[in-house]
């Protein structure tokens, strides 16, 4: 099992336990600090082992694996073409892939002033190269030699500031200023906003991923 961008290494740690000792997971990502997290998060399991890599430049023989995941990954990927080429080469004919990418776009995040939540959502977006990559990623698919089995959106939903949206927003106001117009004042001004809003009772936060199941045709 492939897993593209493994950064701290949760998934890994999953797909490990579910394989078990008779299984084997490669798990790459592109930075250092975040393949040192994963290492020591599956400290336990000696049959995950890690590589220092980009998505389109998998450093394995052609037809290595039976099967890869790669989470919120190709958003940021610059030449998605050349990321599914290696994909591919990489799985063994009749090998499946799971991609798990958002689209921004479906971000909803209720706030009092909507204009301002606007411009840092905008902001926001330069964070990664395609912000609506899910809208493309079938044909590209299909175009890179895949069969795509099932798409799926998974949506994230909530009407209180849980953990995971909290971090999200502050990960984000500390993103946005002096990008596309954002100024600091405005990210410290669209917190107190949530945190208004969740006060009056009208705390509304969705966003939706799309997960798409990819085989390498049996006869390739």
């Amino acid at each position: 099992m492939l897993d593209i961008g493994a950064g701290p290494g949760f998934l890994a740690a999953e797909i490990a336990s579910e394989v078990g000792p008779s299984g084997h997971v490669c798990a790459i990502d592109r930075s250092r600090e975040m393949l040192a997290r994963a290492k020591h998060r599956c400290a336990q399991y000696p049959h995950v082992t890690f590589h220092e890599a980009d998505a389109d430049a998998l450093p394995f023989p052609a037809a290595s694996f039976d099967a890869a995941a790669a989470v919120q990954v190709y958003e940021y990927v610059s030449d998605i073409p050349a990321a599914l080429y290696e994909l591919r080469r990489a799985l063994r004919p009749g090998g499946r892939a799971v991609i798990v990418d958002i689209d921004w776009a479906s971000m909803v995040w209720e706030a009092q002033d909507r204009a301002r939540a606007t411009r840092i959502f905008h902001a926001w977006e330069e964070h990664l190269t395609d912000s609506h990559l899910p809208r493309r990623l079938s044909p590209l698919l299909h175009e890179s030699g895949f069969d795509v089995a099932a798409v799926e959106p998974c949506t994230a939903f909530t009407l209180h500031p849980e953990p995971f949206v909290e971090g999200l927003a502050t990960l984000i106001s500390g993103f946005v200023p002096g990008r596309r117009g954002a100024t600091a004042e405005d990210a410290a001004a669209w917190l107190e906003d949530l945190s208004a809003t969740s006060s009056a009772g009208n705390y509304f936060f969705s966003l939706t991923a799309y997960l798409f199941l990819a085989r390498r045709p049996p006869a390739d």
